[in-house]
């Protein structure tokens, strides 16, 4: 077999690059009821979707993970809440989005964190334009599973949904 010079061109050159990104979603659950949010008509992914609030850390600005499923619950639907343990791990890829990469994907690797609610009066007024977001509601936890939900979400919420049933 060939050898390849450090270096030098070679078979994985020229793959295309992979960025690497890590997020959190919180799965915040009162009076029997989970709050979801969902996708608006221009989210470039899943228009009009179900998720849950979370999103990707930003390195410079959080400070830690508490503080960045935080910022991320308060910006997305403007809740004060007490992050607790994660209990699911997960992945997904995307197209990257920064036009100097041509062909690069992201892969985000999420942990699904349960957390408690300190408020519970949720808006979306908060959101960044990046979030597409076109409204949240508290859901029925027996209700959840019939909305039309993210693909890469559904096996984390039957996780979900089993811790709390």
């Amino acid at each position: 077999m060939p050898t390849v010079e450090a270096g030098a061109p070679g078979p994985l050159t020229a793959l295309a690059p992979i960025r690497l990104e890590f997020a959190q979603k919180a799965f915040i659950e009162a009076h029997g009821s989970l709050l979801l949010v969902r996708k608006s008509a221009d989210d470039p992914f899943h228009p009009g979707r179900w998720e849950v609030p979370g999103g990707r850390l930003e390195v410079e600005a959080d400070l830690d993970l508490d503080d960045h499923i935080r910022r991320e619950v308060w910006e997305e639907v403007g809740l004060k809440i007490d992050p607790g343990p994660p209990f699911h791990l997960w992945q997904w890829f995307m197209p990257e989005r920064d036009p100097r990469v041509r062909g690069g994907q992201v892969r985000v690797v999420a942990t699904a964190r349960s957390c408690r609610p300190v408020t519970l009066d949720a808006c979306i007024d908060n959101q960044e334009a990046g979030d597409h977001l076109a409204e949240c509601a508290w859901v029925p936890l027996d209700e959840v599973e019939s909305r039309e939900l993210i693909p890469s979400l559904r096996p984390v919420m039957r996780a979900f949904l089993a811790r709390s049933g």
